[in-house]
């Protein structure tokens, strides 16, 4: 039977696998994303190579971030992936100084000369695929339509890339005042280099012949010019492997050939992988509802909060326009003298504001009676200069008097009201019909509504499917109230640990209301809260957040 080696790579959000002869030529190499089903993707790899070598045995190896669990619970040999990457180099290529590496949700730096140094990014994902893939979410484009827009820009603008969470509060802005997507994405991908030169390098020159792997240097042109412009690289000093993508595999099976004396069949690995079990350690935390009579009864309670309508092609009269410029959505409502809806329009702006609102008034325009007179409009939000300077609207009110102005139309008693929105969490307690105090978040805009749709993309779901999946989980998973970067390991630790996707649906849910009531509001108890709350807000729409918000308050809102 021939015996060749195998290396897997079980990276945060793909699956590399290579299979190498005693001279280190790769024979079969795969690239897949895992989709947070780690376990079944590694096994359906395996089935692969079984076909593809039938009468072979393999001296194994795993490496990757999402890869120490398994091959524990498995009994399959883990190597360190920096090391892996480090004995890949050094054998296709000896001549390298330096090799960056970035990876679905870690960044490293690996110095040859001068001094060998391998450095690797914390607990922090900014500046990685991750951090990429959040911001293609976020202008409503593919990675690989991201990477052609950056390749046709014309100027940058400085971007922060410590996370996701910073990067999408310098870039919104900047949509909303009319910067290009092909600016935008360039911009981007010079943030991710600035974060690995300043965050990884830390002062020391990265010169030389620098090697590039990972991912998203392999497949993303827009970056590989980022990186080359920003070091001052010639087009031989730049090295762009075409193993790239599985050189972590690669490294695992150089370290598995030199290291291991057992062989095993992809068969008998298979077996391995998926009898595994790993220890869980997953807390679990409430239900959301116990039945599907339980969740009936929650909607039939708030349908009394919908509004009642009038039809815009035969209502006579004046009408008012209120528009709110967000920072990932627009919304738009024509409403009569007595507060009846005549038009709605709620959906993402994808990079775009200005356009979607001059859209939706042009339908109006061209549906309303004609003895409907529009007689005064106003704008709030992220996008109200620009949308009343482009659009001549009337009034531009400050977000927060909004807020209370329908609240109090809902709710004259309101005594508490929490919005959370893309990226904003605001909260207001009323005393005395006015306005007492306001709470906002700060830097981060962890626990938003972006925050669980970036998720919901991650894990390969739309937004409305993934938070349908949470009403009924049997053991949400409790996942804390921290930033999306840490949240992330969190997440990737429940899948590894065997939780399912509706338990982490409904632990995201709990997670968005914890941040919101206790770093937010920084509340010491719920009792904080008042006892007349009104919420608001698209991630209330969420009826699993709207849930948790009940459960964790106590109180029906």
């Amino acid at each position: 039977m021939k015996t060749y080696a195998l290396g897997i790579d079980v990276g945060s959000t793909t699956v590399k696998t290579v299979v190498c002869d005693e001279n280190g030529k790769i024979l079969h190499s795969a690239y897949q994303r895992h989709y947070s089903k780690v376990k079944e993707t590694v096994a359906e790899q395996l089935h692969v190579i079984a076909d593809q070598f039938p009468d072979a045995a393999f001296r194994t190896a795993m490496a990757g971030s999402a890869g120490l669990g398994l091959a524990n619970a498995a009994n399959i040999p883990f190597v360190q992936e920096v090391h892996a990457a480090f004995l890949a180099v050094k054998a296709l290529y000896p001549h390298a100084d330096a090799v960056i590496e970035l990876g679905g949700e870690d960044a490293k730096i690996i110095f040859l000369t001068g001094g060998v140094e391998q450095r690797m990014n914390g607990s922090c994902a900014g500046g990685t695929g991750a951090f990429i893939d959040q911001m293609a979410t976020l202008l409503g484009i593919t990675v690989q339509e991201l990477d052609e827009a950056s390749l046709k820009a014309q100027r940058t603008y400085p971007i922060a890339s410590r996370c996701g969470v910073f990067a999408k509060s310098d870039i919104q802005p900047l949509l909303n005042q009319g910067a290009s997507r092909e600016d935008v994405a360039a911009s981007i991908f010079r943030a991710v280099v600035d974060q690995t030169v300043a965050g990884l390098a830390q002062g020391r020159e990265i010169k030389g012949n620098v090697l590039f792997l990972g991912g998203p240097l392999s497949f993303q042109k827009g970056l590989r010019k980022a990186f080359v412009d920003t070091l001052h690289l010639s087009e031989e000093q730049a090295l762009f492997p075409e193993e790239a993508p599985v050189f972590v595999a690669l490294g695992s099976a150089l370290y598995a050939d030199k290291s291991q004396d057992t062989a095993l069949t992809a068969a008998e690995l298979v077996d391995m992988v998926e009898k595994a079990q790993a220890a869980s350690d997953v807390i679990t935390g409430e239900r959301l509802f116990a039945s599907k009579e339980e969740y009936a009864k929650f909607v039939e309670r708030h349908k009394h909060c919908d509004l009642s309508y009038a039809d815009l092609r035969t209502y006579e009269g004046d009408a008012y326009l209120g528009i709110d410029s967000g920072s990932t959505t627009t919304k738009l409502v024509l409403v009569t003298e007595d507060g009846r809806l005549l038009f709605s329009h709620y959906a993402s702006n994808e990079g775009q504001p200005l356009d979607r609102i001059a859209t939706k008034l042009r339908q109006i325009y061209q549906d309303k009676n004609p003895k409907l007179n529009i007689r005064a409009s106003a704008v709030t939000g992220y996008g109200e200069d620009l949308i009343k300077a482009g659009l001549s609207v009337d009034y531009g009110i400050v977000e927060t008097v909004a807020h209370f102005k329908a609240a109090s139309f809902f709710c004259p008693d309101v005594d508490f009201i929490i919005d959370i929105g893309g990226q904003d969490i605001k909260c207001f307690k009323i005393k005395n019909s006015a306005i007492d105090s306001i709470m906002l978040n700060e830097a981060c805009s962890s626990g938003c509504g972006s925050f669980i749709q970036t998720f919901a993309m991650a894990l390969g779901y739309d937004i409305a499917e993934f938070s349908q999946m949470g009403l009924f989980a049997e053991r949400p998973v409790e996942l804390g109230s921290r930033c999306t970067v840490f949240m992330n390991s969190s997440v990737k630790q429940a899948q590894k640990d065997g939780a399912t996707v509706e338990d982490i649906s409904a632990g995201l849910s709990a997670s968005i209301i914890k941040n919101a009531i206790y770093k937010v509001i920084r509340a010491k108890s719920v009792d904080e809260l008042g006892k007349n709350i009104v919420v608001q807000g698209g991630t209330f729409l969420n009826d699993a957040i709207l849930r948790c918000f009940e459960l964790v308050s106590h109180r029906d809102v």
